[in-house]
């Protein structure tokens, strides 16, 4: 990717990560009162590197396994949600299709849930299965204690106390981040494919076939 469109590309992800942030600007502005748990990063990491289970029962480590060296694209749900996960996955299943190409190899897409106490394996291979959603695609859950360290790690929480703990109200953002180049922004899982996608210009080369953006 040139340096015009890298530019772009940067411009892209701040305007979608601005607008899709600007409802949660006055939670996070709140004076803190929910400190995050204490979980040291891995090194040289910004994340910790604590176990979680796949959707297929495999043992992987956050950091090491799932985000070093990669392009990701995370967001939070949980299985038994009726209202905001099932719209969420919809859409973003638009967004796995577009990233097929590279999808599971440098590019990846993670679902953790909000809910590892009751979300074991098997319920998140359901709720995949229910809502169609394709390889390349991984489910997560674990210990809940690893689980909040990696969700305060990615920024899926608010200060105020009593709304982070409502799991009905969480937030509904996409965490993209190139680990490599430590580039990070966020946007609403509900925004349109393209927006998603033009906000990942500034952190992988991307390609425009047809008119819309594709993984090159």
């Amino acid at each position: 990717m040139d340096s015009q469109s890298s530019i772009l590309g940067r411009r892209a992800c701040t305007a979608a990560g601005v607008a899709a942030v600007a409802g949660l600007a006055g939670l996070l502005a709140r004076p803190a009162s929910n400190a995050p748990p204490k979980q040291r990063a891995a090194q040289g990491s910004r994340f910790p590197d604590v176990p979680l289970l796949t959707h297929e029962g495999r043992s992987v480590r956050f950091y090491s396994d799932l985000v070093r060296g990669r392009t990701v694209l995370v967001n939070m749900m949980y299985a038994q949600c009726n209202e905001r996960c099932p719209p969420m996955t919809q859409n973003l299943k638009l967004v796995q299709q577009a990233l097929a190409p590279r999808l599971g190899r440098d590019v990846s897409m993670y679902s953790i849930s909000l809910l590892p106490e009751h979300d074991r394996p098997a319920d998140l291979a359901a709720y995949m299965q229910l809502h169609g959603v394709g390889p390349g695609w991984t489910f997560l859950t674990g210990a809940r204690a690893d689980v909040e360290a990696v969700r305060y790690a990615l920024g899926f929480y608010s200060r105020d106390p009593q709304l982070d703990g409502d799991v009905g109200q969480h937030t509904g953002m996409v965490r993209i981040g190139n680990e490599p180049l430590d580039r990070w922004c966020m946007v609403h899982a509900l925004q349109e494919t393209e927006t998603i996608l033009q906000a990942m210009e500034g952190l992988v080369p991307l390609a425009r076939v047809d008119g819309r953006t594709r993984v090159a």
